[in-house]
């Protein structure tokens, strides 16, 4: 008369061994991975990671081998794993304030907005100073918006840009040299006493 266990198929032996062997140790376990996370959250994360993982490879474990520094292994290189995961990500910060840079692309995101410098120009009076903005590329324009009527620094406007220090330098160069180009005369008829390099 044939056992229950010869019964069994060979999946189902091996869930049995390894809910018998690997899940009481991987129970033991915790401890070590609220050492890597330093969160109890993200200890139990971690932990149900490795079981799943190795449930999946627990085929591949050779009995008589020592199956708690197997999990172990498991649970350190799930948890570098995950680490690498989360430096190639955004950090998240919630908060209840908004930087410019994401109000300005939820704007342009939501209604097709214009920029926040489109606003301005659009305030300001003077066409001359408008079409003379308006002509610049609008790389150079946002970096002289920022800069000189906002009065943000180039750190700040790397940041919302999204590009380096110097190419915030270089942008913000050629837009006021743009600028000064076709706002020299005007400035002259207006009075407005013009340094020598002008």
């Amino acid at each position: 008369m044939p056992t229950a266990m010869q019964d069994l198929s060979e999946d189902q032996l091996l869930t049995r061994r390894f809910e018998r062997d690997a899940v009481p140790l991987i129970a033991e376990l915790y401890r070590h991975a609220i050492k890597l996370t330093r969160d109890h959250s993200d200890a139990e994360d971690l932990l149900q990671e490795t079981a799943a993982k190795a449930y999946a490879a627990f085929g591949s474990f050779q009995e008589g081998t020592n199956l708690i520094g197997w999990l172990y292994r498991i649970m350190h290189n799930t948890h570098i794993s995950s680490y690498r995961k989360q430096q190639h990500r955004p950090a998240l910060q919630f908060t209840d304030e908004f930087s410019d840079g994401q109000l300005l692309e939820y704007g342009r995101a939501v209604s097709g907005a214009r920029s926040t410098e489109d606003v301005v120009l659009a305030a300001t009076t003077d066409p001359a100073v408008v079409s003379a903005m308006r002509a610049l590329p609008e790389k150079y324009r946002t970096a002289v918006y920022y800069a000189d009527v906002e009065g943000r620094k180039f750190k700040e406007i790397a940041a919302l840009t999204n590009v380096p220090i110097g190419t915030v330098m270089s942008r913000l160069h050629r837009g006021r040299k743009q600028l000064r180009a076709v706002l020299t005369d005007l400035a002259q008829t207006r009075g407005y006493p013009l340094p020598d390099a002008a």
